[in-house]
């Protein structure tokens, strides 16, 4: 097993007697967007030199400006089904919790969806827990038709990623032949005796089994995978380190890693308070880490919801995070409101969408509605390539600007509009190649008459 608890901890160990001349270089590698390999990771993590540190932050901001720009891609989850067989220590929809659970009919997903698009949104995460009796992988297929046949008069949901138990590579399959985004799982803790401690019953409880399910889906035909831990279960410095290796498995197996990272830090849920945890993550931990992450896969999208609360979200969009959740709910059928909701975990950034994506346009980011790249067949390998030669520019910020300005159009009043229309200005003398400047404006001009859905 490509994980091995006892090298990670004598990593760490090893890791403190690294020299400043050695962490100099390990900066000096990163500062050229080089990424990190997991030893010079675990270096930077036990260092506790707060020049160091600012120097890691100052790095962190440079290769999140030189590589996404202020772009900031949206997304929404849409949990179907909260049936689960599973007994997480740390999940509201744990098998032992007692609520009346549901899963949507069609025309429920067909009602959240039409929420959703009203809130703007083109891309999802579709989230369920894991019963197959309840949610088979035929239920989750039947989801995914409905939600790609919607249409509107404004767009449709371009792009549904899914995040749902590990499965066999005949289910991987299924999901990429239904036209799926990015397949996320989070392994929770790479920390073997607490994951299980963790997840008590349940198929979930095989550690190897779930560890394992990025190969099956990448041998079932989808390239794009999700990770992230759950910080707060173990150790966050073993859990960054997990998750390097994890990535570089990958990697080295199939010649592609991680397309995104998450980093959601444990929340308490309405049965469970934090007081039982002993490795809860302080804030500037949190930074710390997000920071580091972002110099080991300067290419890698990071991806932060609204576990997290606005000051915070603020802070960490500077230091590496590139994909954001708005207007989220975490309950099944939650968009379409109904009594006595049952949350997978507590939300701490309550704000609607349109409040957050104007927030964006004010502190001068882009925000981007773009899913060109899945439907371009620019995933995977294919992507990384593009986007460590930088070549992946020439498309990504054209399709923001055309995006943000049909979403402007589309869901903004006159102000939103016209605070659109300046940073569009702005921005659209940052794209380099002058016919593809030429023809965004094109673009923009057509959205303006009622085209939609025109990208790169």
């Amino acid at each position: 097993m490509f994980i091995d608890k006892d090298y990670i901890e004598n990593l760490l160990i090893e890791a403190k007697n690294v020299p400043d001349s050695e962490i100099d270089s390990i900066l000096d590698k990163a500062d050229e967007f080089a990424g990190l390999t997991h030893q010079e990771v675990a270096a930077l993590l036990v260092n506790e030199n707060p020049a160091y540190l600012e120097r890691i932050f100052k790095i962190a901001g440079k290769i999140k400006e030189h590589i996404y720009g202020d772009r900031i891609v949206m997304f929404a989850p849409l949990y179907v089904s909260d049936y689960c067989v599973n007994q997480c220590a740390y999940c509201g929809y744990r098998c032992t919790t007692k609520f009346e659970r549901r899963k949507l009919t069609q025309d429920e997903i067909r009602e959240e969806v039409r929420i959703l698009e009203q809130m703007g949104h083109k891309r999802i995460a579709l989230e369920a827990g894991e019963d197959d009796e309840n949610c088979p992988i035929d239920y989750i297929l039947e989801c995914l038709k409905t939600i790609y046949d919607m249409k509107f008069e404004n767009g449709a949901i371009r792009r549904a990623n899914v995040n749902i138990a590990a499965t066999t590579v005949e289910n991987f399959q299924k999901l990429h032949d239904a036209g799926i985004g990015t397949y996320i799982l989070f392994q929770e803790t790479y920390h073997q005796p607490t994951y299980e401690k963790m997840h008590i019953s349940g198929p979930k409880h095989n550690y190897e089994y779930h560890l394992t399910a990025f190969d099956r889906a990448m041998q079932g035909g989808i390239d794009d995978v999700g990770a992230g831990v759950l910080f707060g279960l173990y150790e966050p410095f073993f859990e960054v380190l997990g998750l390097m290796i994890h990535n570089e498995h990958l990697e080295e197996k199939f010649g592609v890693g991680f397309h995104t990272i998450s980093v959601p830090r444990l929340c308490k849920t309405k049965e469970m308070t934090l007081d039982g945890f002993k490795h809860l993550v302080d804030d500037d931990t949190f930074l710390k880490i997000v920071a580091i992450i972002r110099l080991a896969v300067p290419f890698t999208g990071m991806i932060l919801s609204t576990r997290e609360d606005h000051d915070m979200r603020k802070k960490l969009l500077k230091t590496g995070i590139s994909q954001l959740s708005a207007g989220s709910s975490t309950d099944v059928g939650g968009y379409n409101k109904r009594e006595n909701q049952q949350s997978q975990f507590e939300i701490n950034d309550d704000r609607t969408a349109g409040e957050i994506i104007e927030e964006l346009l004010d502190d001068s980011y882009v925000p981007s509605f773009c899913t060109a790249c899945y439907r371009s067949g620019r995933t995977g390998d294919r992507f990384m390539s593009l986007a460590k030669s930088g070549q992946i520019k020439n498309v990504c910020l054209p399709n923001a600007l055309m995006t943000l300005y049909e979403y402007a159009v589309d869901y903004g009043n006159e102000t939103f509009l016209q605070k659109s229309e300046k940073v569009i200005h702005q921005q659209i003398q940052n794209i380099g190649n002058e016919t593809i400047r030429r023809k965004v404006t094109e673009n923009l001009e057509k959205i303006k008459v009622g085209k939609r859905d025109l990208y790169l």
